[in-house]
C-alpha cells in the first residue's frame, strides 16, 4: 500500500485549509477492515495526538487543540481520507500524519504532512523590474550584434575594392600582383 500526501502544505491564519491524503491498494475499501488514524504532532520529536479515526465510521476525537473545527472530507471508497481544518490558528502549525490500512493489505500505510501558518498572505511576485532589465539587456545584445554586423560588411567591402584595385592595376600595368612589371612583357 503506498499513501500519498504534499509534504508541506501552507495556510493563512484565520481561512480552511485541506490536508489531502490518497493511497493505493489493490484491494477494494471494505468499511468493516479499513482503518484510518489522523493525528498531529507540535515538533518532529513530539508525542502523537490522535484526532480523527475511522473504525466503520469517522469518529472525531475532539481534541481542545482543534475544537469542531476538523471537518473529513475523503471518500475511503475513492481512496482519499483528506480532511479540511476550519479558521486555521498559528498554534495549529506542526505535523499531521496520516495512517492508512485496508486489509488485506498487510502493511499499513503512511503519509506526513508539515502545515505552515501564514500570518500574512505572501507578496505577489512583481515582474516588471525582470522585465526591465531583461529588454535591456536583449536590447544591448541586438545593437551589439548590429554593430559587428556593420563593420563586418564594410570590412568585405573595403576588402572587395581592394581586390577589384589590384586586377585592373594588374590588367594595365601587366603587373605581378605586388605592382612589380611583369618580366614576361620585356
Amino acid at each position: 500500500m503506498e499513501v500519498m500526501a504534499p509534504p508541506t502544505i501552507s495556510a493563512l491564519n484565520g481561512t480552511s485549509v485541506k490536508l489531502s491524503c490518497t493511497f493505493n491498494s489493490c484491494y477494494k475499501v471494505e468499511n468493516k477492515q479499513f482503518s484510518l488514524n489522523w493525528t498531529y504532532q507540535e515538533c518532529s520529536n513530539c508525542s502523537e495526538e490522535l484526532f480523527l479515526q475511522f473504525r466503520m465510521k469517522i469518529m472525531n476525537k475532539q481534541l481542545d487543540r482543534f475544537g469542531n473545527r476538523v471537518e473529513f472530507t475523503g471518500n475511503p471508497a475513492k481512496y482519499d481520507v483528506s480532511f479540511t481544518l476550519k479558521n486555521v490558528q498559528l498554534e495549529d502549525e506542526g505535523i499531521y500524519n496520516c495512517y492508512v490500512l485496508n486489509p488485506p493489505d498487510r502493511h499499513r500505510g503512511y503519509a506526513s504532512i508539515s502545515l505552515k501558518v501564514l500570518t500574512e498572505e505572501p507578496p505577489k511576485h512583481d515582474s516588471t523590474v525582470a522585465v526591465i532589465v531583461g529588454a535591456s539587456v536583449g536590447g544591448f545584445l541586438a545593437v551589439v550584434i548590429l554593430v559587428l554586423m556593420v563593420v563586418k560588411c564594410v570590412r568585405r567591402k573595403k576588402q572587395q575594392r581592394l581586390n577589384t584595385d589590384d586586377q585592373k592595376t594588374e590588367e594595365e600595368g601587366k603587373t605581378d600582383g605586388e605592382g612589380n612589371p611583369d618580366e614576361g612583357t620585356k
